[in-house]
């Protein structure tokens, strides 16, 4: 029995959200080790400086200039998802937008648009300062 494959458009926005967050962690991760000598200690503190919260909020408010209209449709659909729960350290507004931005991460990643993930975060890797706050 073959299971079934569901279009990526028809996923529910936080079941996309659910495989963008691994798509950034993965990124941030492999990045880190590239290019740092740190023990995995340290590499998961300066890992937590890109996967927060209120850290792909900033993230996406840099990289959303840069979303084309599907792109930014994707966003706002998971944006708008409604979430039971909301992180103690982010704001409502910072939480929905970071679900937003893993959400179109995991639509890219899933469409076959890796080369697209990796554009976005090539510029989120240069412009983006980690130890803002």
């Amino acid at each position: 029995m073959q299971e079934e494959t569901i279009d990526p458009r028809e996923l529910n926005p936080l079941a996309l959200a659910f495989v963008g967050d691994s798509v950034l962690e993965l990124l941030v991760r492999t990045r880190l080790a590239q290019h740092h000598r740190l023990s995995a200690g340290k590499l998961n503190t300066e890992k937590v400086k890109y996967v927060s919260a209120r850290a792909q909020f900033r993230e996406e408010q840099l990289l959303e200039p840069l979303f084309t209209e599907e792109e930014l449709a994707v966003f706002k659909r998971g944006r708008n998802a409604s979430k039971a729960s909301v992180s103690k350290h982010a704001s409502p507004e910072e939480y929905r937008a970071s679900t937003g931005f893993e959400c179109l991460l995991g639509w890219l990643y899933l469409t076959g648009r890796k080369d697209r993930v990796e554009e976005l975060f090539d510029k989120l890797w240069e412009d983006f300062d980690p130890n803002q706050k």
